[in-house]
């Protein structure tokens, strides 16, 4: 009896010593990751933010967003900010097979083409035949994130003219969405810019 009291002493004991080095290691490695990703990596997770705020945007346009501001804009904006995996996806084969349905849909059948489609599927067009300089080299440089921060504070300026004002634009039901969306989309270049210049 005393042998096995003995024994799931130790084993409890080992448990708790291997949760221990692995809380360690668990520690060091954000610690390194932080260290290495640095800035960098908070310009990568608000990028996907952004993107993902965009894309918020669009599906706010075509639903109760009605407003005269120029959200085809939101398309290169997406372009430039969208992460380098999701992006490398659509690079590939994945995006010239929705490319292709896409533009076999609005040449023979646009009368069934459904309208929501037609910015989405300019996205997956520009992203699949973009050239590599403006692909690869603008995206990744500061050339992407000026042009995000222009379209992000023109955005902003015009969602505040269409609201009324500042206040109404936060003030108004669906305004302070929108708002909200917009001020994500600056979040980005703003960090972008301070990586690349500090």
């Amino acid at each position: 009896m005393w042998n096995r009291m003995n024994f799931q002493d130790e084993a409890a004991q080992l448990i708790n010593s291997d949760f221990r080095d692995l809380g360690e290691a668990a520690h060091k490695l954000a610690d390194h990751v932080l260290k290495l990703g640095g800035l960098g990596f908070g310009a990568s997770f608000f990028g996907f933010f952004a993107a993902v705020a965009a894309i918020y945007l669009l599906v706010l346009d075509r639903t109760n967003w009605k407003t005269n501001i120029l959200t085809s804009l939101l398309i290169p904006y997406i372009f430039f900010s969208l992460p380098q995996l999701v992006f490398g996806v659509f690079r590939g084969e994945i995006g010239k097979w929705i490319a292709l349905v896409t533009v076999v849909l609005r040449l023979f059948i646009p009368k069934h083409y459904p309208d929501w489609l037609d910015l989405p599927g300019a996205l997956v067009l520009l992203v699949v035949v973009a050239p590599n300089v403006i692909a690869t080299t603008f995206r990744e440089d500061i050339v992407g994130v000026i042009v995000c921060l222009v379209i992000a504070c023109y955005l902003l300026q015009e969602h505040i003219r269409a609201s009324g004002g500042f206040r109404n634009s936060f003030t108004r039901a669906n305004g302070v969405s929108n708002s909200i969306g917009i001020i994500l989309l600056l979040v980005y270049p703003i960090w972008a810019l301070l990586v690349i210049i500090f």
